[in-house]
């Protein structure tokens, strides 16, 4: 489903001004937007200064004779490809859930017959508070995808999971829509590896790595929202996972590995986490400095986890998709390791400028076709997500030739 036009619902988020510039990118693209703004986003933008965007009447108002006369809200539910709710707040969310229809948002939205996206903005410990996760969870639940908020400064000066998703990351999944994706990816299960792995040393020190996790789980989220059974091993991490993915927490390389040969027959494998090549034999106390050399770390080769599925997992799953984390000759030795390992497709990066763990951005060369790729890490799970998609839906017409 190409979508050519959209609904957007504006609601009481100081984000709400992000919408103006939103609803400008769209009609860059050339995707129509009538828009909606409810009361609380009215005490933020004004319809005259939506109206000037996308050229069309801005609805406020349920019992508006006029509007129900030419447009009723069953209409304008049902006219446009989607509906955007831009930004959401847990207000708004806890409506959804409920089926509430007290005004002309929520009223359009449980007319709708069209696919819902929702990208909520809130306080970071309105974000995490189990009712908003237990509501965010059964929206998805019913079918609505939600562009997961990003982590940053809120307008309180607080720092959390919160902020409204960045606006490329938001026209990302219209452009890579769920619409789309969910035929094919629906019933396959993924295992996603994601994060750093730490080895121990004694017990207190260990010897770790920079990942963190952000692009791992940020590819387990969209592969959950467009339709798949997603099982996520991560190690140490402070990403949020929503209620929609299976997520198995470990610290070591060898409890990754467990956790992903105890997931059954996966269909599809992507390994993204910085594991560890090699573990300490631990000491089993603390030690200590005695006044002499420092006393040797004796290493011993972690499994292979990418080669593993690759090469050596029955049933192998039918993709593969390792990741390659380089800080120099980035093509000769993500070649080397593509061809080593033995997966189906291999991105790589280079991480030596400090510019990718840790950080939202990414950039990474896709290969075998060694196209690049840039953007959020959000937009890149988004662009991964519709590689997959296609090269399922490709095999499923050969397999119907």
């Amino acid at each position: 489903m190409h979508i050519k036009s959209i609904l957007l619902i504006i609601t009481g988020s100081v984000a709400a001004y992000k919408s103006l510039e939103l609803i400008r990118n769209f009609r860059k693209d050339g995707v129509e937007v009538d828009a909606i703004i409810t009361k609380g986003g009215q005490q933020f933008i004004t319809p005259l200064a939506v109206s000037s965007l996308t050229s069309r009447e801005t609805y406020t108002d349920l019992f508006s004779l006029k509007d129900e006369v030419e447009m009723g809200h069953i209409q304008l539910s049902r006219k446009a490809d989607a509906i955007l709710v831009a930004p959401a707040t847990a207000d708004i969310i806890a409506k959804m859930v409920s089926g509430q229809c007290d005004d002309l948002a929520t009223t359009s939205l449980l007319a709708t017959n069209k696919p819902v996206f929702v990208a909520p903005a809130m306080n970071y410990k309105m974000w995490e508070h189990p009712a908003t996760q237990r509501n965010i969870a059964q929206l998805k639940a019913d079918g609505i995808t939600v562009i997961e908020p990003a982590k940053g400064e809120m307008a309180c000066g607080e720092h959390g999971v919160g902020r409204l998703a960045e606006l490329g990351d938001i026209q990302s999944h219209f452009n890579n829509s769920s619409a789309t994706t969910l035929p094919a990816l629906k019933n396959l299960k993924v295992v996603v590896t994601a994060g750093p792995t730490y080895e121990p040393i004694d017990p207190v020190r260990f010897l770790g790595n920079r990942s963190s996790g952000k692009q791992g789980v940020a590819i387990a989220k969209s592969l959950a929202d467009a339709g798949a059974e997603v099982h996520l091993i991560l190690g140490p991490s402070q990403e949020s996972v929503p209620a929609n993915i299976k997520l198995t927490n470990v610290g070591t390389a060898e409890e990754m590995f467990d956790a992903v040969k105890a997931v059954k027959q996966p269909d599809i494998a992507i390994c993204t986490a910085a594991v560890a090549d090699w573990k300490v034999a631990m000491s089993g106390n603390k030690i200590k400095k005695s006044g002499g050399s420092p006393p040797p770390l004796i290493l011993e080769e972690n499994p292979d986890i990418l080669k593993y599925l690759s090469q050596e997992a029955s049933p192998r799953p039918s993709l593969v998709v390792g990741f390659a984390a380089e800080t120099q000759d980035l093509e000769g030795n993500a070649q080397a390791k593509f061809k080593r390992k033995g997966c189906d497709w291999l991105l790589a990066n280079d991480v030596s400028s400090g510019k990718v763990f840790g950080k939202d951005k990414n950039h990474v060369t896709f290969y075998p076709e060694g196209e690049n790729w840039h953007g959020t890490k959000q937009s890149i799970a988004e662009k991964l997500t519709a590689q997959i998609c296609e090269y399922f839906e490709s095999n499923k017409k050969q397999e119907s030739a």
